[in-house]
């Protein structure tokens, strides 16, 4: 039994170091350098209820996504038509359901359906409405295609929110995939809501596109706007008044070169306007594109447009090798940063929208830890008097498993990385009184014994025996319970259920386990002969 005892005392002595450990880098403001390599270096994260910060639930538009799947193969179409000599009248976007084709000739139907079938296995192809002189063709994009574009851009959307707010410099975040393509995002402490939700928000799609400077810029705005042209606006605001003023671009629709190609992108003073810009790095690719786009047309005005917006559209002086440019835009050093992070993140595959914004102050956190605390120390200290004054000497080593209870709750936290909420705090209160159940049900199995006659001894290993499977079926049925409601609550709710079923572990190892291992101490090693309880 004393070698047992020597085992389960050691295992006792490691649990609660290796709780303490956990905990250190929730009460060390600052850690060392050797103990991030070797030890737990997470804390306890608090929620948005009680540090206070933003609430954001966005919904990816998969369907936009689609669509563009579709444009760049309506643009992969062209290149194989005109290398297979398909002659067709048109081939436009249906939606977001497929693409329409219309052949010139009846005669190249099989080369388009062996094209489709070869080389598109996503589409379907079938005839389509009767049109004037030509033969069209429907290509409908299959359901399996179309719902794992839509799961690619909610996954990339995903990735690319957290990349930006990684970089934003938010810590702790809690970014999450939902059902429809929708993203659960909290950010504590946040202190700029507003210029957060514009930066996680922006779709940053960095394109290079030349100007047209053939045709009118003012027959287009009157309407007549030349094949293959688009008019964008580069908004620009004056620093001394405030006032707006957009400026109309008319640019040639094709796309030359975009951010894909990005490895960096940094704030930079300008020394002669000492005005922020952002500067961008290519990769290898990227800088060959770039050459020998700038290569080709010196003197021609390339416009740099994020979000089919002109930011600046200098004129190509000469060619640009080496991979790098500059984006200009009056920026303020603010503005400028942010376009650097959402640019170094890489573009949102579509654009998101909000679906509920909230913010919640510090002070109210504030307010609640406060309360929440209060509520602890009143609620624990009038179980510790009870028990000491209920069964004596036995009735501190139930408190000194309530304090271990506490201990292993909070390292629990830290160890699953889970987040303290309010109604947390709530589930660690009502765990507490939960802590003390098991040991009176305990405590009073041995009175009984005491009572038949037995000696403290067996009258502790009978006590311990015939309440420890009461105790597992009232913590099983409540664990079970806290399962259902972790697995399908939400917020709170959660949050309360990730502490109860903590402390129901924890209430187990210190009710059962720890306390016993005191008894036994005093009744086999010490050899005591009374029981005080």
């Amino acid at each position: 039994m004393t070698k047992n005892l020597s085992w389960r005392g050691a295992i006792g002595g490691a649990l609660i170091l290796i709780a303490f450990l956990y905990l250190v880098p929730s009460l060390s403001k600052e850690l060392p350098p050797w103990w991030k390599g070797i030890f737990p270096r997470d804390k306890i994260h608090l929620g948005l209820d009680l540090q206070g910060g933003m609430h954001l639930v966005l919904e990816v538009d998969a369907e936009k996504a689609v669509e563009s799947s579709l444009e760049r193969i309506i643009e992969e179409l062209r290149h194989d038509f005109r290398k297979k000599k398909i002659r067709y009248l048109e081939l436009k976007r249906r939606g977001a359901e497929g693409i329409q084709v219309t052949l010139i000739r009846e005669e190249s139907a099989s080369d388009l359906k062996d094209l489709i079938d070869r080389n598109y296995p996503d589409f379907e192809i079938k005839r389509g409405p009767k049109v004037e002189n030509g033969v069209a063709f429907l290509l409908d994009l299959s359901p399996k295609a179309r719902n794992h574009i839509m799961k690619m851009a909610s996954d990339q959307a995903l990735e690319t929110i957290r990349n930006r707010v990684d970089q934003f410099g938010v810590s702790e975040p809690d970014i999450r995939p939902q059902e429809n393509h929708r993203i659960l995002i909290q950010l504590p402490g946040i202190q700029d809501p507003k210029r957060a939700i514009e930066l996680i928000g922006k779709t940053a799609l960095l394109e290079f596109k030349l100007l047209d400077e053939e045709n009118s810029l003012e027959d287009a705005l009157k309407g007549n706007i030349p094949p293959g042209d688009e008019i964008l606006k580069q908004v620009t605001v004056d620093p001394q008044t405030g006032i707006k003023k957009e400026v109309p671009y008319l640019l040639k629709r094709r796309t030359l070169l975009t951010g894909e190609y990005l490895t960096d992108a940094r704030v930079q003073i300008d020394s002669q306007y000492n005005e922020p810009y952002v500067s961008i790095a290519f990769d290898a690719r990227g800088a060959k594109l770039f050459e020998r786009i700038t290569g080709e047309h010196i003197g021609k005005r390339l416009a740099i447009v994020l979000d089919n917006h002109v930011y600046s559209a200098p004129v190509i002086r000469d060619k640009i090798s080496g991979g790098r440019a500059q984006i200009t835009g009056n920026f303020t050093m603010e503005e400028a940063r942010d376009l650097a992070i959402v640019l170094r993140a890489g573009a949102l595959p579509a654009p998101v929208k909000i679906l509920e914004e909230r913010t919640v102050g510090p002070s109210l956190g504030k307010d609640s830890i406060q309360k929440g605390l209060k509520s602890m120390v009143i609620g624990g200290a009038a179980v510790v008097l009870f028990m000491v004054l209920y069964y004596g000497l036995s009735g501190l080593v139930a408190d000194m498993a309530l304090f271990l209870n506490i201990l292993f709750i909070m390292a629990g936290l830290a160890f699953f990385g889970a987040t303290l909420t309010l109604p947390g705090i709530a589930g660690i209160i009502l765990t507490i009184g939960m802590a003390v159940d098991a040991n009176v049900l305990i405590f009073e199995r041995i009175r009984e014994e005491l009572r038949l006659g037995k000696p403290p001894r067996a009258a502790i290993d009978a006590g311990y025996a015939k309440a420890l499977v009461t105790i597992l079926d009232a913590n099983v049925t409540t664990f079970i319970a806290a399962l259902v409601l972790f697995q399908f609550g939400t917020g709170p709710v959660r949050g309360f259920a990730v502490t109860l079923s903590i402390g129901i572990v924890a209430s187990f190892v210190t009710a059962v386990f720890m306390t016993r291992i005191v008894f036994d101490y005093f009744f086999t090693v010490k050899r005591q002969t009374k029981l005080s309880i």
